[in-house]
């Protein structure tokens, strides 16, 4: 998921396709769009197999998620193909109006600011886990043990992680540290899909447990459902893909549409796979970050927990980049409009809106009380990239195209599916998430 960021920020000012560019080949697509979709979206997934009631429930809700995932992202192309834009606003915009245009951009600044929010609390439990590493490491005290300090409460580190290194990487104006980063979150996620397999099959026969194997089944439709947004944020390239499409050297939309189906159902196989082995091993006990299951002192996965800690504070800076240049772009031009725009002011409102971002982030990331309700909130956002703009662009697109009159009923049907799914989903799990966060804090 963090890895579209680092693929769209270099296309986010183009205004149309570039002809002239370097061209990607069908595998160079394949590894961005998987960059793109794979991330801290996997330490979800073993919980989210748990809640949905065992393996069969959730890999048949991930089969039917495909085909929406899949369809968005064939919509998407043929829409940058009409409009002739390479990012996703502009091609919403294009095709769908100011309007919806301009709800696209405020649903994507929202959409980075509670991805940024779920960061700062995956690195928070982190952090706890490595200071009950620390502990158990220098003591030889078991973890439940170790006395409480502020100084080591995992709220207090946090804020200073975000004091001394976030928020100053996130001031600059251009971000370059991507260039060096760009394949970690990658690696952190491939290996943790590995870790989590291996930990399974190395286990002593004595702690086996398969009673999960056959679990009788979901408990209700909604215990299903509930699966939904953990997969919309953990699939969600939708973004970063018309900026690949229109860096493709091959652009017909049969091409884009085997982009599409091999990088999704390579997805599927890594999430499935790490869902399943980390449902296997904890069962219904599984933390909402299966990094929290497994004990401080297992060096296999504190390698996995610093991997994911670099990765997302090397990807923090850009998400609050890409953030604040939809925030601060309109405020220039707004400015330039009455005075000219110094570099002095550009820079204060860079500053301010950058303490704003990291401030409001840390307050609401130090009071949730674990990722599960932020990804909640996440993937009903991502629902609108996923389901709501393609959805509305196909209706769009179709009315402008010459089709057969059954065609187009057939395509502004499935526009309208589409749509009305997408709202569904946001307006449950955003409303649902949000009940639970009042409640617990």
């Amino acid at each position: 998921m963090e890895e579209l960021a680092k693929e769209s920020i270099s296309l986010l000012t183009k205004p149309s396709l570039d002809t002239n560019g370097p061209k990607l080949g069908s595998l160079g697509a394949v590894f961005i769009m998987l960059k793109s979709a794979l991330g801290a979206g996997l330490l979800i997934f073993p919980w989210a197999f748990a809640k949905a009631g065992g393996i069969h429930s959730a890999v048949a809700v991930e089969m039917i998620s495909l085909v929406f995932l899949i369809s968005g992202l064939v919509i998407l192309g043929y829409s940058s193909s009409i409009s002739g834009q390479n990012t996703y606003q502009a091609v919403v915009r294009d095709v769908c109006g100011p309007a919806i245009g301009k709800l696209c951009e405020i649903c994507y600044v929202f959409n980075l600011f509670i991805i940024s929010v779920a960061f700062l609390v995956i690195v928070a439990d982190q952090l706890q886990k490595l200071c009950l590493s620390m502990y158990e490491l220098i003591t030889g005290l078991p973890e439940s043990e170790m006395p409480y300090h502020w100084y080591t409460d995992q709220r207090f580190a946090l804020f200073l992680l975000c004091l001394f290194f976030i928020f100053p990487l996130s001031v600059p104006k251009e971000i370059s540290i991507q260039k060096y980063t760009s394949v970690l979150g990658t690696f952190a996620a491939t290996y943790l899909t590995v870790a989590i397999a291996v930990k399974y099959h190395t286990r002593p026969v004595h702690e086996i447990n398969l009673s999960p194997l056959y679990s009788s089944g979901v408990s209700s439709w909604a215990s299903m459902f509930s699966v939904i947004p953990t997969i919309c944020f953990g699939f969600q390239c939708h973004e970063a893909c018309i900026a690949v499409y229109s860096s493709m050297e091959n652009r017909t939309m049969s091409h884009w549409v085997f982009i599409s189906v091999v990088s999704m159902v390579i997805c599927l196989l890594i999430y499935s796979l790490t869902g399943v082995f980390g449902y296997l091993t904890f069962g219904k006990n599984v933390a909402p970050d299966i990094l929290m299951s497994y004990s401080g002192g297992d060096v296999t996965m504190i390698i996995a927990r610093l991997l994911f800690g670099i990765s997302i504070i090397t990807i923090y800076p850009i998400i609050v980049l890409l953030g604040r240049s939809v925030i601060q772009d309109p405020l220039l031009r707004q400015r330039h409009k009455h005075t000219a725009v110094t570099e002095s002011y550009e820079s204060r409102t860079r500053v301010a809106l950058t303490t704003a971002w990291v401030s409001v982030a840390l307050l609401i990331a130090v009071f949730v009380p674990d990722i599960s309700k932020v990804i909640s909130v996440v993937g009903g956002v991502s629902a609108f990239f996923i389901f709501v703009f393609p959805g509305l662009c196909l209706i769009f697109v179709v009315q402008s195209e010459s089709v057969s009159p059954t065609m187009r009923y057939l395509l502004v049907a499935w526009g309208m599916i589409t749509l009305f799914c997408g709202t569904y989903i946001f307006g449950q799990s955003t409303s649902i998430a949000i009940m639970q966060l009042l409640s617990e804090i």
